[in-house]
């Protein structure tokens, strides 16, 4: 049997212990989804505008993926006095800076214009600044990597200067494409860094005549960084992807990433009361 004595120095113990727990569970860091959902800031009609973060509350969001800016501001998020902003807007509203983007590359291609070099290498600065762990560099328009030796076997010398950059930083370099799973690994490996990755978008895939949910499973989760989620002009689960099947693999496969809602936005209608229709359609996919 516990003595008196033994009881009360137990209970005294407990008594000291318990607002120590209680001040513990307050202010241990939330349990995060192992699905979490953003939009980028273009979809929600804020491209590189600081006004998306109130957007993205509005809606329900978690984060958003941010677009470093343009030609003619200089991809102004380079400014430190802008990086600061974003930061603030950020924690004001508790939307996360869950990647950034470089769109500009679409007009201004990193496959052949010298400018582009210093924008990627930059943004791994910013990227690191912004607590964002992936920078989106997009390969459409003029940057088409599609029947482009000569253009490919540039990127990839161009992503050997920068990777070991991004490795130091944390940041992961994205690529995103209409090649399929067999090219896009062909230029990983040939860069030979795990902060050279695919930014993978279903229906670019689909749209460039590939079995979408297969190529996905042919590069693999350790070669996805995040994940584009759209149809274009349609509602999500409003298009032609099937989209039991792209939650199944991605479910499979181990992902445990950020999706960003891109595109899914029909004409004329409301970006705010889309989003949350597309929200809602992704959750019901992938539970938090």
């Amino acid at each position: 049997m516990i003595s008196r004595r033994k009881w009360l120095t137990q209970t005294a113990m407990l008594a000291a212990l318990t607002p120590l727990a209680a001040w513990v569970q307050r202010h241990e860091a939330p349990v995060k989804s192992r699905f979490r959902i953003g939009a980028c800031d273009w979809s929600i009609g804020n491209s590189s505008n600081i006004k998306a973060f109130d957007v993205a509350k509005a809606i329900g969001l978690e984060g958003i993926q941010v677009n470093m800016g343009s030609l003619a501001n200089g991809l102004h998020l380079r400014q430190p006095a802008l990086q600061e902003a974003y930061l603030e807007a950020s924690q004001r509203t508790g939307i996360t800076i869950s990647s950034l983007a470089i769109a500009e590359l679409n007009n201004i291609p990193y496959k052949s214009d010298a400018r582009t070099e210093e924008w990627v290498w930059d943004s791994i600065d910013v990227a690191n600044k912004l607590h964002a762990p992936v920078v989106l560099l997009a390969f459409f328009g003029k940057n088409d990597l599609r029947q482009d030796e000569q253009g490919q076997q540039e990127v990839i010398r161009r992503l050997k200067i920068a990777a070991p950059k991004a490795e130091k930083n944390g940041v992961i370099l994205g690529i995103e494409s209409y090649l399929n799973a067999a090219e896009h690994l062909r230029i990983i490996d040939a860069v030979g860094s795990a902060s050279v990755q695919c930014y993978y978008d279903f229906r670019n895939t689909a749209d460039a005549g590939f079995d979408a949910v297969k190529e996905f499973k042919a590069l693999g989760r350790e070669h996805i960084c995040e994940l584009h989620m759209k149809e274009n002009g349609s509602l999500l689960g409003k298009g032609t992807l099937n989209w039991a099947a792209v939650a199944e693999a991605v479910k499979q496969s181990g992902f445990d990433g950020w999706m960003q809602i891109e595109g899914a936005l029909p004409a004329k209608a409301d970006i705010t009361d889309s989003y949350r229709r597309n929200l809602r359609f992704l959750r019901s996919l992938f539970p938090q």
